[in-house]
């Protein structure tokens, strides 16, 4: 029976109607990175690539580079140990996460036009609950993502960040809205943004609520995605596996999903 199932999906993928959509935004070094306030520490640095050879006297044949580069850059994946709240959890960094963890359903939440008319819009646990009123409960174990469109604005830091004397504006969670995603145990929560969380959410209780309370459950964070717009409410498969480093607290990664035509 299983390995039926498997057979199927090849067979839907080959005859094209199982569909592959890129969720990643491309890195470099002109992606976008968050700049944090003095008071809060040091910033993770822009995206540098060196080349090696260039099919030069360094490697006739060959061209290679080496990357400098942040864990938290561009789409990435955020391990429990990114935050306090998870650094002594059992499994916690990107080298000891069960791999079972980095494929499964997603549940995608849309509020792009909320987010369109209110850059600083939160998602509320009303909201939530009226999404699964109508297309069905969120399942242990699946991701959950909110569609804002805000990949659009990841041409420059400046668009994407949307920052002024105030501060960043973007949206994300609140906490309580965290809180019952945590309840139902899922898999993690991803959104479009820069960050897991709303660009108020340092004022939050607590701060930044998609990192303190997720990691703190043991649970994970996708920020950067894009083109959630492609993907429907449920019945999507979500890939994001972040590379292997040891203790990595977080990594890029190629996020892909799964979609029926």
């Amino acid at each position: 029976m299983s390995a039926n199932i498997l057979a199927d999906v090849a067979k839907a993928l080959l005859s094209g109607s199982i569909k592959v959509v890129d969720l990643t935004a491309p890195l470099g070094p002109n992606t976008p990175v968050l700049y944090l306030p003095p008071q809060f520490g040091k910033n993770t640095p822009s995206v540098k690539v060196h080349e090696i050879s260039q099919y030069d006297e360094n490697g006739p044949f060959w061209a290679w580079n080496w990357l400098e580069l942040g864990e938290h850059t561009g789409t990435h994946f955020d391990a429990p140990s990114h935050w306090i709240t998870g650094k002594d959890l059992p499994g916690n960094t990107t080298d000891t996460i069960p791999p079972q963890a980095f494929v499964g359903p997603v549940n995608v939440i849309d509020r792009s036009k909320e987010s369109a008319a209110n850059p600083d819009y939160l998602l509320t646990v009303e909201s939530i609950k009226e999404w699964e009123a109508e297309h069905g409960e969120i399942e242990e174990n699946s991701w959950v993502v909110m569609r804002t469109d805000w990949y659009k604005r990841n041409g420059s830091t400046e668009t994407f960040l949307n920052a002024d004397e105030n501060g960043p504006h973007s949206p994300g969670p609140t906490a309580e809205a965290i809180e019952y995603l945590v309840s139902k145990k899922i898999m993690g929560w991803g959104q479009e943004t820069i960050g897991t969380d709303a660009g108020s959410a340092g004022g939050m209780n607590p701060p930044f609520p998609a990192h303190n309370l997720m990691h703190k459950a043991g649970r994970y964070g996708l920020a950067s995605l894009c083109h959630l717009d492609q993907l429907p409410a449920k019945g999507a498969i979500l890939i994001a596996a972040p590379l292997k480093f040891v203790k990595g607290t977080g990594s890029p990664i190629r996020a892909l999903a799964l979609v029926t035509k």
